[in-house]
């Protein structure tokens, strides 16, 4: 009986110091430390959330850059959920191969691009978790031109915005220069407000 009670004592005590203390404590420290990435990194226009910086989304017009393609429909689903996934499909599927000639394919003519125009790997192949936010600094530059002439924009005005917006690897070494869609498409909106964001 005492060997009894004090598993629930413990069971007790443990429960409510790392189930319910610990948490608290913790989403105090975040809230008041780093309140914005304790949130999601929302985006918000006019009072309203359009967005999350850590999260990709559909852009489709010709007046926006798109984003790297997703095996998950950028986890939309029509279950108001963001559901994370990849394709699963391995290197010698034959899908795989069909869906990387229909992206390159169409990334190359919605921009207008010479045929042997050379592809980065990131505009062809879905991510891992199918919500990637990113995309290379040469995938950004080879959209330009279209971006720009949508817009009626100088080109280098909009490939300077693209410059401004390439995060560099974190500390200098970790993970390769990127740039996040969301984030340079809403600069080019407050560059160009005659089109709101529209995702």
């Amino acid at each position: 009986m005492k060997t009894f009670l004090q598993s629930i004592l413990q069971t007790i005590i443990w429960t409510v110091l790392c189930g319910i203390a610990y948490p608290v404590v913790m989403t105090v420290i975040a809230q008041v430390a780093f309140p914005d990435k304790a949130n999601g990194s929302l985006i918000t226009r006019d009072g309203k959330v359009i967005g999350s910086a850590l999260l990709a989304q559909q852009f489709t017009g010709s007046n926006y850059f798109w984003p790297r393609p997703s095996g998950c429909s950028y986890g939309t689903g029509g279950t108001g959920i963001a559901a994370s996934s990849a394709s699963n499909l391995g290197p010698t599927s034959g899908q795989l191969q069909t869906n990387v000639m229909n992206n390159t394919a169409a990334f190359l003519s919605g921009n207008n691009l010479p045929t042997n125009t050379p592809v980065p790997a990131d505009v062809v192949f879905a991510s891992g978790s199918g919500l990637d936010p990113h995309i290379s600094p040469d995938a950004a530059q080879l959209q330009v031109a279209r971006v720009a002439a949508a817009r009626g924009l100088n080109k280098d005005k909009v490939r300077g915005l693209v410059d401004t917006y390439t995060e560099q690897p974190q500390w200098g070494f970790l993970g390769e220069p990127r740039v996040n869609v969301l984030l340079l498409n809403i600069a080019l909106d407050q560059m160009d407000p005659r089109k709101p964001a529209k995702t």
